[in-house]
């Protein structure tokens, strides 16, 4: 199991957010924690520790008046850790290599793929082509509806008819490098994680990397994250994180995915 850092940006500033509550009515969401640093300094930071694979999410549309600063700081980040950091929000076919060129290793997409609640099989088509598959990661977070989890798309408020199982994972597979599946029930909570959710996805999580958020709170988290999990994904710890106002060590949490 690895760490994977993330620096959300929202209205222009490093935040973390209560996933459920981000709504584009207002650029409106409940804060956990709103950072007086940049992104480029979380950047630096984790350049420091050799930690590769984070991701910066964009959590502004393109029709906020707020987006233009959201992507100077996701800019700004990426110039700092070439080659270090994945990066999504708003991202598609026209825009994707233009961030890789400037310094992301990936991109992530979501809503570019997922369009009017089903799979839009010619856009991640375009993606593969603009990109590669090895450039791309796949945003499969999702909320419990019914007995399943289905994806969510628009900053996470749009339910789409794509449901979270095997034989989902095993077809966008084929497309992708990578999936991040933020649980959105529980993201920013730090109340505890899916664990259903990650049952799921660890039947996957030995044929290509997948990064879990969502809920983790403590140590206890973690490691039911790895009984669960079957130590086959990673993780991403957000408000529970130190860096961001939360009780758990950063340097605490490296040692604990590193198995020291």
């Amino acid at each position: 199991m690895r760490f994977r850092p993330c620096i959300d940006i929202h209205n222009g500033q490093v935040k973390q957010i209560v996933g459920g509550s981000l709504t584009d009515e207002k650029d409106q969401a409940a804060e956990n924690f709103v950072s007086g640093q940049d992104a480029g300094f979380y950047a630096r930071f984790y350049r420091e520790y050799g930690i590769r694979g984070g991701h910066i999410i964009l959590l502004n549309p393109e029709t906020s008046p707020y987006y233009q600063a959201t992507r100077r700081q996701a800019l700004l980040a990426l110039g700092e850790y070439p080659g270090g950091l994945q990066i999504g929000g708003g991202i598609r076919e026209d825009n994707a290599e233009a961030y890789l060129k400037a310094g992301a290793s990936h991109v992530i997409v979501t809503s570019y793929v997922f369009r009017e609640g089903r799979i839009c099989w010619e856009n991640l088509e375009k993606l593969k082509r603009a990109v590669g598959r090895e450039h791309l990661v796949l945003d499969l977070s999702c909320r419990k509806k019914g007995q399943g989890y289905r994806i969510v798309t628009d900053r996470w408020q749009k339910f789409t008819d794509t449901e979270v199982n095997r034989e989902t994972l095993l077809e966008l597979g084929e497309h992708c490098s990578e999936f991040l599946v933020h649980a959105v029930d529980v993201e920013g909570k730090a109340s505890g994680i899916e664990v259903e959710l990650v049952r799921l996805l660890a039947e996957h999580g030995r044929e290509m990397p997948i990064t879990y958020a969502g809920g983790v709170g403590g140590f206890g988290d973690l490691e039911i994250l790895r009984r669960e999990g079957r130590d086959r994904l990673d993780v991403t710890v957000g408000s529970a994180l130190d860096l961001f106002g939360g009780p758990m060590k950063f340097t605490e949490i490296l040692k604990f995915c590193q198995g020291i």
